[in-house]
């Protein structure tokens, strides 16, 4: 199948499908004679993994680890797990700083009046830039 049928089936776009293979993650497809990309079905079941990888918020390194390791088929379960652990990781400290943010806009929020009025405690905070003075660099 071409690239817009690959696309199509595995929810990705043909332009990710380009930059996936274009950084090694994906193998040099197979060319038709006038140069057009093919995909088969093992091609279609790397580009799942791929996908599922992403989908579950694994950065581009690790996603070529975890291939790397589901390519082997003499892995220790124990280095997929451990790069899971890793993400898990990583997850649950993005997720502190979102909910400092989520905190911080809430506490604004909560302060603005939000009436007619021009004074608006959030438009301050972010001209104040959180309180701190800006250092020239």
């Amino acid at each position: 199948m071409n690239i817009g049928q690959a696309a199509k089936r595995s929810g990705l776009s043909a332009k990710m499908i380009r930059y996936y293979e274009s950084i090694g993650l994906l193998p040099a497809a197979a060319r038709t004679d006038s140069g057009y990309r093919l995909y088969g079905p093992d091609e279609l079941h790397t580009l799942a993994f791929i996908k599922r990888s992403r989908d579950l918020g694994f950065s581009l390194e690790a996603v070529g680890k975890l291939l790397t390791l589901w390519q082997d088929r003499g892995r220790a379960s124990a280095d997929v797990k451990a790069l899971a652990h890793q993400h898990i990781a990583e997850l649950n400290q993005k997720i502190e700083e979102l909910a400092g943010l989520r905190d911080t806009l809430q506490n604004l929020v909560s302060h603005c009046q939000g009436d007619r009025r021009p004074d608006c405690p959030i438009l301050a905070d972010l001209a104040s830039n959180g309180g701190r003075t800006h250092q020239p660099g």
